[in-house]
């Protein structure tokens, strides 16, 4: 049985413990939300590296046998930081624009992320790598998160903002869309309802828990382990534990009830 920490600077990372409490369900997780910080993407790139490895040490104190940084924004800009000072495996999620290169039909692509994302080196640099024949509509998505923050991801606020954000890359004849943010998913609803469900949407949380798993395989055994057992989850926020708790249930597909669940406040030690 392994421990493992995700963190995010609020829920969007609830996207990646969704996908990994259906795949690898008998593992125990911390969830850790920055959420009085929330959202990173309008930080300084000093700021968020100097702070997602602040608790990404939390979480190796904590006893974590891997840490994914279920966050864009900190992966962009932390996470070689993080690997080189956190001595256990650590899985960061980036923008899918590879998978969204092959799949799309017309080559053009939306990418949905944050401004700190998109400006990032990380994210540059892995843009030089695909074929120049797919061109890519790049658009921060700014306002969104601190709204789906606040359990509004349905609601008319949001989609008025969203369809604000999505006409650009509608207006290229974007038939793919790669959801850059973590907090993204959630708005999967609301995009099918402003674009229909002829567009491709692209996230890589399948991806992100698959290299989870392999990490988990190669540095930790957990032979005998009854593949039928459901971990525990413990829901820690540095501003609130009980909406980050609330909004767990509300936002994610697994049932929650099958786990033993448990809420704190974060240690500022």
């Amino acid at each position: 049985m392994s421990l493992v920490g995700v963190f995010d600077s609020g829920v969007g990372g609830l996207s990646i413990l969704d996908e990994a409490l259906r795949q690898l369900p008998q593992h125990d997780y911390i969830y850790l939300a920055d959420s009085a910080n929330a959202p990173y993407g309008e930080k300084s790139s000093e700021w968020i590296a100097e702070r997602s490895l602040e608790l990404c040490r939390h979480l190796a104190r904590s006893g974590c046998d891997a840490i994914v940084v279920a966050c864009n924004t900190a992966t962009a800009e932390a996470i070689k930081q993080i690997r080189d000072q956190v001595p256990i495996p650590v899985i960061g999620v980036e923008p899918g624009i590879k998978p969204a290169s092959m799949q799309t039909q017309n080559g053009v692509v939306g990418v949905l992320a944050t401004e700190a994302t998109l400006k990032s080196d990380k994210f540059n640099a892995l843009l030089a790598t695909l074929p120049n024949d797919c061109r890519f509509i790049k658009q921060a998505g700014a306002g969104l998160v601190p709204l789906i923050e606040m359990g509004e991801a349905d609601g008319e606020e949001t989609l008025e903002l969203l369809a604000k954000h999505l006409e650009p890359i509608q207006d290229a004849g974007a038939d793919t869309i790669v959801l850059g943010c973590t907090h993204y998913p959630f708005l999967r609803k609301a995009i099918r309802k402003l674009l229909g469900n002829s567009i491709t949407l692209i996230d890589t949380s399948d991806a992100v828990v698959r290299q989870l798993r392999r990490q988990l395989e190669q540095f930790k055994s957990d032979e005998g382990l009854n593949e039928e057992r459901h971990g525990s989850v413990s829901f820690v926020s540095s501003k609130d534990d009980a909406p980050l708790l609330k909004m767990a249930r509300d936002l994610m597909r697994s049932d929650l009830n099958n786990h033993a669940l448990n809420s704190s406040m974060l240690d500022s030690q």
